[in-house]
């Protein structure tokens, strides 16, 4: 299953590629993805912080102590310190996500919304499938000195339909010099990174390779086949200032990953109909294409810039199975985005108006004939004002979006926040938003004939919510506690119906409402000089009708300490992550209608070491489910027992 040859021949297509990639601006004030920010664990936590944070403001000017919504960054060192490979992973550490993964799709939900309610940004790029209508988050890797921000709630009214849950903001970061790592373990697991880079006066740019190559193990109930994975990406990143005021960037990625997986008993005469069983020969491979250019240019006093930029994403799914192949489908996406802010002579008052342009291609390729093959698209225009004050106690945000749709009628999304810091250490913050989320291709043009039936006349899904927080400092700063509560209400939420008398699947719109609320806790603590202590925690209550949305939740928790030997000569982290018991459905009655069912909780413990063996020389190892506990995230598919790995790395 592994194809580790990858990692010889990636280090020569790397630097060819290297003139041909590049990245977002750096940000003013403090960057917590740069080399320069040695205490980014605290900064990215406090409420004094002049951390960026890049995905809140289309202007990327919102420092953290200043955003009037729920954000989270996961800086570059918590990355390294838990030997994070997965993003998906590190994401179960914030507060309000859950994620739910099986072979081939990992998917993560926001306070309760769906998973096509999150937008993914790498590197400025929209990531999702237009195909599918979200992004599988276990093909996104972690390449050495990467970030993740987190935005919760709705921010449709900055980024559009694909937005109505939230963020999740990628950053390869800047990175200056060589990195690399290479590493085996259980299962026949092999994973590598490399990663070169430049950072000068006028010049940056890098180009990393990452490999996650395992023979995996079984994911069905009883069953022997293992279910491997290679994952590989290739990406890079540059930007230039080629006058005063003028600078040229650009990002490109390529990612591909292969694995098998198992279907479901399809057969109602055995026991096991309905659960994931062992399917000899069925495999997937999934690539995708992802580019982006920009140019940035700001007047000689810094208070007014334009921003004008293109993306396109190209995306390919196919599923095999014993005859060859038997599910596929092609999706792209062309965006263009002119961005304008203006900040008064450098006042605390800032207007900023943005305007995207977005096609969307999609096509079944299926082979059969049992499913229409042509192409189909869907255009959009969308229009942003955005007001922001940012005082030096006071901070108020509002922004309103207009989306011209070529098929759905046209909408518009507002969002509305305030914080007040009442003393130095106290900050109270309140927001408001409406968030629409437009149908996907699946689900209005169907799959295959007779399986699944698409709905043309699906309306748009619209959310409405608010929330209220506060974060509170203690021990100058030293520990910081945030608290927030949220309520949202999701009408015309889609879902898939099954009628009589055929009983074949459609999507149809509720008549009735989806509530969710909650509370989210984030803690950070620095305890004496060499430990560290991050923790989360979210209640959640989603509920349609009276009825409790399935793969939600109620309590999932996360802790994750970290103890630094003086001089970073070696570290230690202990995470452990809880979710609590959720509810799913099973495909267990031959009528096909599901059956509700509830999966039980379970806890994970994660346990790393690295030491410093010479200067830019480290050899690192870790457990992961290091109780090897069983559990299931998804109904009857096992998730992976307890691995083990160790390996080296290095940087210079």
């Amino acid at each position: 299953m592994r194809n580790t040859r990858i990692l010889a021949s990636a280090a020569p297509i790397a630097v060819g590629a290297a003139l041909l990639c590049g990245a977002p601006a750096l940000a003013q004030d403090i960057d917590a993805n740069s080399e320069e920010c040695v205490d980014c664990i605290s900064l990215a936590n406090s409420i004094n912080s002049d951390v960026i944070l890049v995905s809140a403001d289309r202007a990327d000017e919102v420092r953290l102590r200043e955003h009037t919504g729920s954000a989270t960054i996961i800086t570059r060192e918590q990355i390294e310190q838990r030997q994070v490979r997965d993003i998906a992973d590190v994401l179960r550490d914030v507060p309000g996500v859950a994620v739910a993964s099986v072979a081939g799709q990992t998917q993560i939900r926001l306070r309760g919304a769906e998973a096509n309610h999150v937008l993914v940004l790498v590197d400025g790029i929209e990531v999702s499938d237009p195909f599918g209508g979200e992004f599988d988050i276990g093909t996104l890797q972690a390449e050495p000195g990467s970030s993740v921000e987190v935005l919760r709630g709705p921010q449709s009214a900055l980024y559009g339909s694909d937005a109505i849950g939230g963020v999740v903001a990628y950053r390869s970061g800047d990175f200056d010099g060589f990195g690399a790592r290479i590493e085996g373990g259980s299962n026949n697991t092999v994973n590598g990174a490399a990663r070169y880079g430049y950072v000068g006066e006028s010049v940056s740019a890098s180009l990393s390779a990452t490999v996650v190559s395992t023979d995996g193990e079984p994911n069905a109930r009883g069953g022997t086949r293992d279910i491997g994975r290679d994952s590989y990406t290739i990406s890079g990143r540059a930007s230039a200032e080629i006058t005063d005021g003028l600078q040229l960037r650009g990002a490109a990625r390529f990612i591909r990953t292969e694995g098998e997986f198992n279907n479901s008993d399809f057969n109602s005469a055995n026991p096991t109909f309905g659960l994931i069983i062992d399917s000899p020969e069925t495999s997937f491979e999934n690539e995708a294409i992802y580019a982006l250019i920009g140019a940035r240019f700001t007047t000689p006093d810094g208070s007014w810039s334009h921003d004008l930029s293109a993306q396109i994403a190209d995306i390919t799914r196919d599923t095999l199975g014993p005859f060859g192949p038997s599910n596929s489908s092609e999706g792209s996406r062309l965006k263009a985005s002119y961005v304008t802010a203006y900040d008064f002579g450098g006042s605390d008052h800032s207007i900023t108006f943005a305007a995207d342009w977005e096609r969307e291609r999609f096509r079944n390729t299926t082979p059969g004939g049992f499913a229409f093959t042509g192409r189909r698209q869907i255009e959009n225009t969308g229009l942003v004002g955005e007001y922001r004050y940012d005082g030096d106690r006071f901070d108020v945000s509002a922004a309103i979006r207009h989306d011209i749709n070529d098929r759905f009628a046209d909408e518009t999304t507002f969002n509305i926040g305030a914080g007040y810091r009442i003393t130095d250490s106290t900050r109270l913050r309140a927001n408001a938003g409406s968030g629409i989320k437009n149908p996907g291709f699946f689900e209005l043009f169907g799959f295959v004939d007779g399986t699944f039936i698409g709905n043309e006349d699906l309306s748009p899904e619209k959310s409405m919510s608010w929330e209220m927080g506060v974060d509170q400092e203690f021990a100058d700063g030293d520990l910081v506690i945030s608290a927030t509560y949220f309520d949202a209400q999701l009408e015309d939420e889609i879902f898939t119906t099954f009628p009589p008398p055929t009983f074949t699947a459609t999507p149809a719109n509720r008549t009735s409402d989806s509530d969710q609320s909650g509370v989210e806790v984030a803690v950070s603590a620095q305890i004496g000089p060499q430990f560290s202590l991050n923790a989360a925690y979210a209640y959640l209550d989603a509920q349609e009708d009276g009825v409790e949305e399935v793969r939600r939740p109620e309590s999932i928790a996360s802790a994750a300490l970290t103890w630094t030997a003086p001089g970073d000569a070696a570290s230690v982290t202990l995470v452990v992550r809880h979710n609590g018991a959720t509810p799913d459905v099973a495909f267990t009655d031959p009528s096909f209608v599901p059956v509700r069912v509830t999966l039980d909780d379970y806890t994970l413990v994660n346990f790393n070491a690295r030491v410093e063996l010479a200067d830019g020389l480290e050899l690192f190892a870790r457990a992961e489910n290091l109780f090897d506990e069983r559990y299931e995230q998804v109904f009857s598919f096992v998730s992976p027992g307890r691995t083990v790995v160790a390996g080296f790395g290095a940087t210079f």
